[in-house]
């Protein structure tokens, strides 16, 4: 109901049933019905119910919970700002196998947001997060890699980072692959077509970085 797969779309039957799981202990349940109201689909928006909801499943042992919850207090979005917290529940999270929880926790230590900046551990959490399949952790470290941060510089893996986020669709990793391909970085062959092209679908996602090199000349 809350994607109309199968059935009509209707996303206040889909909270209700999500409500419905929750109640009865099922933990993906509580994290999607957080999910609802965090975004006001189907029920009225309040993020502070979603956060109590994040909590429930975190607690319960649902790690996308936890990534969410730890955004929350990152953000300070339904429950008061704490990076240290945030930064537990991402470790929680990225523990139970949730990519996204690894990425944030990544950026954490790469940012040295409540932790103390270590770009090797960063690098390391947005691997697992891109082996996990969060397309922004390979962004991320294809970054580092560019930039020789927590690991050797190597533009080649980061060309090859940037072209998975993308395939992954990450709107960023495609500004990031569209300039190595319009510049011929990293061992690509130069395509400077298909290189704007991705560029100016990354710039009109909102990426402002995308927006800058497309007015540069390749």
């Amino acid at each position: 109901y809350a994607n109309g797969q199968g059935v009509p779309k209707d996303e206040a039957r889909a909270a209700t049933l999500y409500k419905q799981a929750c109640d009865g202990g099922d933990f993906s349940g509580c994290n999607n019905l957080g999910v609802m109201y965090d975004n006001g689909q189907g029920v009225p928006k309040d993020e502070a119910r979603a956060a109590a909801l994040y909590k429930q499943a975190c607690d319960g042992g649902n790690a996308p919970g936890c990534s969410y919850l730890g955004f929350m207090y990152e953000s300070g979005q339904g429950v008061p700002k704490d990076e240290a917290r945030a930064a537990a529940l991402y470790k929680k999270a990225c523990d139970g196998g949730e990519a996204w929880g690894c990425t944030n926790l990544g950026f954490m230590y790469e940012s040295g947001k409540s932790v103390p900046k270590d770009e090797a551990r960063a690098a390391a959490l947005y691997k697992k997060a891109c082996e996990g399949g969060d397309a922004r952790g390979c962004s991320n470290l294809g970054v580092m890699y560019e930039e020789g941060k927590g690991v050797p510089n190597n533009e080649a893996r980061a060309g090859a980072l940037y072209k998975r986020a993308c395939d992954g669709g990450d709107s960023g990793g495609c500004g990031y692959f569209g300039d190595y391909l319009r510049q011929g970085l990293g061992g690509l062959d130069q395509d400077v077509g298909r290189g704007r092209e991705l560029l100016s679908k990354s710039c009109a996602d909102g990426n402002q970085w995308s927006c800058d090199r497309l007015k540069e000349e390749p």
